[in-house]
């Protein structure tokens, strides 16, 4: 109810309707729950808005968003963070990629307990190794030729992982190099590297919630949509 209300902005719900948001959540045994009776036990948290035929609609009350938050270990009201989770939710339903999975999987657990510069550091990580697939893709010989252009000492890269090599202030402009990025992108990523090295690196900079939300959006926009 909590996903359903406060991320997908979705109406009150029927036990009925409870319980299909539960079966999509893949809860075990959800035809066997008695939806109902926990319903009808769980005020202050839950409250009835009207009725549907003879069925009643519940919602949460704003005690039980603030129990959810402290059952899930959100870190506070801010919608940004929780769209944040919920965009990189998705978004990791629709990559194939396990490497990459791992990486923004390790970056939302950080974000739900705040944890954002851990949260940075992830989910940069799983940028660079899509741009790293991405550049790879575009062949051997184009992608030897740009790194050879910003980096002449480099090594022939032959193979995907020969880009580990690669500084990735260098592999942000081959990746425009390649027509991956225009100037304006390639300028905003390397803002996000600049970010990724602050909270990488020992020190006492301690990055804010809608730094961070930038940073997902910009990352998300342009290497991992």
């Amino acid at each position: 109810m909590y996903f359903h209300e406060r991320i997908e902005a979705g109406d009150p719900v029927t036990v009925e309707g409870l319980r299909s948001l539960i079966k999509r959540a893949r809860v075990p045994k959800a035809d066997k729950l008695n939806l109902a009776d926990t319903l009808a036990k769980s005020a202050p948290y839950v409250e009835t808005v009207g009725k549907h035929g003879n069925r009643f609609i519940w919602r949460l009350t704003s005690s039980g968003q603030e129990h959810v938050r402290e059952l899930l270990g959100l870190p506070s009201k801010d919608i940004e963070i929780e769209n944040d989770v919920s965009s990189l939710n998705r978004l990791v339903a629709s990559i194939s990629d396990p490497d990459v999975v791992d990486y923004l999987n390790e970056a939302i657990r950080c974000l739900q307990v705040n944890a954002l510069r851990a949260t940075v550091v992830f989910l940069w990580a799983g940028a660079v190794k899509k741009m790293r697939d991405d550049a790879f893709s575009c062949g051997a010989a184009n992608v030897t030729r740009a790194v050879l252009k910003f980096d002449p000492k480099a090594k022939p890269i032959n193979k995907v992982d020969d880009l580990v090599l690669v500084k990735e202030s260098i592999l942000l402009l081959v990746f425009q190099e390649l027509g991956l990025a225009d100037k304006n992108q390639r300028t905003v990523l390397e803002d996000c590297l600049n970010l990724r090295n602050k909270c990488g690196h020992p020190g006492k900079y301690k990055v804010g919630e809608k730094k961070v939300s930038s940073f997902v959006e910009d990352l998300v926009g342009i290497v991992l949509k």
